[in-house]
């Protein structure tokens, strides 16, 4: 009797099917802010790289947002929001804390049958978010997902400290993950971790079950972003660099077969000082804080988004997402474009 072994087929790799961005129209300019506080914009431009950001109108939320962006990646895609079995959010600044923003946006765009979640890792939201719905649709248990980074960062900032208030803008972006057709295509690998010593460096000290809102954190404005800068800066350019080294050395890549790096937008100083330890030219980086500023978890997917209308993003392109945020939590993803 001859006895055959069947193999059973590999999964199928996911892959981002579209991609899409939105800011609110209102733009916050370095000008307006030497109004406001004691800063210049040399000064800004010289830390930061900063010229100008998005900022919300009274009343806009982060679902808002989220669900231009979601239109437009769906709408791109080719796909509407009944295909859509997943939603998982990336956000620090959700609607309210429940229901998730998730749930918000299911509702607004009129998905029928989808379950979902909002995730928190703040700046580097995105790459957690995408490393897990990819996840979910190549082991099946999703046949397509909607992932969104969005932020309103202006509802938690304090325009009265210069150290914070010339960092941060409100936008959003979205990704429809699917299973990719060509295993050569898609979500290649990722790497993922946290460092919680970091916590105190980049915080929201009031709101939470530790310290719920009362008169005196609302006096001492603890329910606002305070930031550690030079300790923040330290960490994000070792990390980034070091995780970014790990994942391409593991997949036997180097630098040079990077066609696009697309970090987190914190500052134009960690991107560039990351990217020359990486030895990657600065033709193959991705920056747009200066028009955007930092979106949190909506940078990498508002950078991408960008990519992909300015014709950086070709079919097979190796692209490499990296991003360091508050926690301390780091990210990274590489993919082939397809």
């Amino acid at each position: 009797m001859v006895t055959t072994t069947r193999t059973a087929p590999a999964p199928p790799r996911a892959r981002i099917a579209s991609i899409a961005g939105y800011v609110p129209p209102r733009v916050l300019t370095n000008a307006e802010l030497e109004k406001m506080v004691e800063t210049s914009d040399d000064w800004i431009m010289q830390r930061v790289g900063i010229r100008e950001r998005h900022i919300v109108d009274p009343g806009v939320a982060t679902s808002d947002l989220a669900r231009e962006a979601s239109l437009l990646a769906l709408s791109r895609a080719g796909v509407t929001p009944a295909d859509i079995d997943f939603i998982l959010v990336a956000t620090t600044t959700p609607d309210t804390l429940f229901p998730s923003t998730a749930c918000v946006l299911q509702s607004k765009l009129g998905v029928p049958h989808a379950w979902g979640y909002d995730l928190v890792a703040a700046c580097s939201g995105f790459t957690y978010a995408l490393t897990t719905a990819s996840q979910l649709v190549a082991s099946g248990a999703s046949r397509r997902a909607l992932v969104v980074g969005a932020d309103v960062m202006s509802s938690i900032i304090d325009y009265t400290d210069r150290t914070t208030c010339v960092l941060f803008g409100d936008g959003a972006g979205a990704v429809v993950v699917e299973p990719s057709p060509d295993d050569a295509i898609g979500i290649l690998d990722f790497e993922n971790y946290i460092d919680g010593r970091g916590g105190p460096a980049l915080c929201m000290p009031a709101g939470g079950s530790r310290m719920p809102a009362s008169r005196d954190t609302v006096e001492q404005r603890l329910h606002y972003v305070k930031q550690d800068g030079q300790t923040v800066f330290k960490f994000a350019v070792r990390n980034m660099e070091e995780v970014c080294r790990r994942i391409l050395e593991r997949n036997h890549l180097t630098s040079a077969d990077v066609d696009l790096f697309v970090p987190h937008q914190a500052s134009s100083r960690i991107i560039l000082a990351a990217s020359e330890k990486l030895g990657l030219p600065r033709d193959k980086v991705m920056i747009n804080i200066d028009r955007f500023g930092n979106t949190t978890a909506g940078t990498i997917p508002l950078a991408l988004n960008e990519a992909f209308e300015q014709g950086r993003l070709k079919p097979g392109a190796l692209v490499l997402l990296a991003a360091v945020g508050a926690g301390f939590t780091v990210g990274a993803v590489l993919l082939r474009w397809g």
